[in-house]
């Protein structure tokens, strides 16, 4: 079996990836900067070797992609880059030193949709600097790939939900009181008509993709796949279904943006805009066709599942 550094591997991915590697008979190294445990504990962590080191202060002195080097890594997955110059360094530290190169990155390399659900194919036209950095390291990786044979797969998660963690909600940020008012049955404000999109996916589900990726790495190297849920939900459509989960009928209300922003948290009402001027509605069929991709859980299983975790609302019904 192969020798996987991971890393960022405590968090969310990591939580379910670990177990997933270590019962495959993987070693695992798990290059972490020591300060979040995983979510759900597991046997696999203790089997697992860990190397602490801070990415950003070593990436600033040159040292973090040959510490990753000198780990001698048949797999490298990487879950926390979020810059092109980190990406590139660590590309030239393992170039011809890897068999397969994992990057995590994000549906928010699109932008806006123009097509949905979006094929991994779709031209970019990214916003903001986390996806625009995104974008810039996933066209740099399949070059390098197509270029010189670095073996890069790059897997695009949506919103990734779990226990653990308070997940996006129908209101497009994550305040959990979203869904304590939900259950107690009060009204919800929606901006515009509710119609735009979010798409989820379980963390398991993301780990799943990735020992896909293993698994299948002929076909995954120099190639881009969505990892999401098997359909996006509209903002009336979670809301309307998170109602009748906590056995109510829905009570939506809707103002135009501008009319909802004003009445919110300045800082919530940015993170709505954030997620539904992108609107995500992303395609899995290329990851069903080539990896065997097959979601566990829908969004509102994964939503319901996170939301009985963390206590959000008393006399919450079991999971779906």
């Amino acid at each position: 079996m192969a020798r996987v550094v991971l890393i960022g591997g405590s968090g969310h991915i990591g939580t379910y990836l670990v177990p997933r590697l270590v019962e495959a008979g993987h070693h695992v190294v798990n290059v972490t900067r020591g300060r979040r445990a995983p979510y759900l504990p597991h046997r696999a962590w203790q089997a697992v070797e860990t190397v602490t080191a801070d990415r950003e202060a070593e990436d600033r002195d040159g040292r973090f992609s040959a510490r990753i080097a000198g780990l001698a890594p048949d797999i490298v997955v990487d879950l926390v880059c979020f810059t092109l110059p980190s990406a590139q360094a660590l590309v030239e530290a393992l170039q011809g030193r890897v068999q397969q190169f994992i990057h995590i990155g994000t549906i928010w390399v699109h932008g806006p949709a123009s097509v949905v659900p979006t094929p991994e194919e779709a031209p970019r036209r990214p916003f903001g600097a986390y996806g625009e950095q995104k974008a810039a390291i996933e066209a740099s990786l399949l070059d390098r790939a197509r270029r010189d044979g670095f073996p890069a797969t790059i897997i695009h998660p949506g919103h990734i939900v779990g226990p653990g963690w308070a997940p996006l909600n129908p209101a497009g940020h994550f305040n959990p009181e979203v869904f304590a008012a939900i259950a107690r049955g009060e009204v919800l404000t929606l901006p515009n008509f509710g119609l735009e999109t979010v798409h989820h996916v379980h963390a398991d589900d993301v780990a799943q993709m990735v020992m896909r990726a293993i698994g299948h790495w002929g076909v995954a190297t120099g190639e881009a796949f969505h990892a999401v849920s098997s359909g996006a939900l509209t903002l009336r459509g979670y809301a309307e279904a998170m109602f009748r989960w906590f056995g109510h009928e829905p009570r939506l209300a809707f103002l135009p943006w501008d009319a909802w922003a004003a009445g919110q948290d300045a800082a919530e009402a940015h993170t709505t805009y954030e997620h539904i001027a992108r609107s995500p509605n992303c395609s899995i069929r290329k990851a069903e066709r080539l990896l065997g991709y097959a979601p566990r859980f829908t969004s509102l299983e994964a939503v319901q599942e996170a939301v009985v975790a963390l206590g959000l609302a008393e006399h919450a019904p079991p999971a779906a």
